[in-house]
């Protein structure tokens, strides 16, 4: 299974979402183009922890868990979010570079009841990167004027 090349997909997100974080500053980090929906800093912070949260839901955790896990989250500043970023990507890669071929075809369920082969699980981590990415370049283009000017894609 070539699992390595889905990896390589999420780093090149982490890679450009590291790029897009050295364009910002501390203050935007507070910004909130819509009320009621995550400043840049909450979205960082959830892209930030989705490597390490969706790898532990793909291991059955459970919603009490989850929540625990979500709670201790801290990534407030902007090398916290970088920091966090190469941290829970690295420990995903490592996770699934001990995996073996059986394991990877092995079917998990989500503690909503979602049940995917651990590969699968890895592809949905790869869009849950790049959709959020897509969100947080939306929010800085369009709302802020922020475009930073990067190669999205290799």
């Amino acid at each position: 299974m070539n699992y390595e090349s889905v990896l390589h997909q999420i780093e090149v997100a982490v890679k450009t979402l590291i790029k897009i974080i050295s364009k910002l500053e501390e203050g935007d980090l507070q910004k909130r183009p819509t009320s009621n929906k995550q400043s840049i800093g909450e979205l960082l912070e959830h892209i930030a922890i989705i490597c390490e949260a969706d790898w532990r839901i793909s291991n059955e955790a459970t919603q009490v868990e989850m929540e625990k896990i979500y709670s201790n989250v801290s990534y407030k500043t902007l090398e916290s979010i970088e920091d966090g970023l190469i941290t829970n990507f690295k420990s995903l890669k490592n996770n699934y570079m001990r995996l073996s071929d059986t394991e990877l075809v092995s079917r998990t369920t989500s503690y909503w009841g979602v049940t995917y082969t651990r590969y699968e699980w890895l592809l949905e981590i790869l869009a849950h990167v790049y959709h959020h990415r897509g969100q947080l370049h939306a929010m800085l283009v369009h709302c802020y004027n922020k475009d930073p000017k990067i190669l999205m894609f290799e």
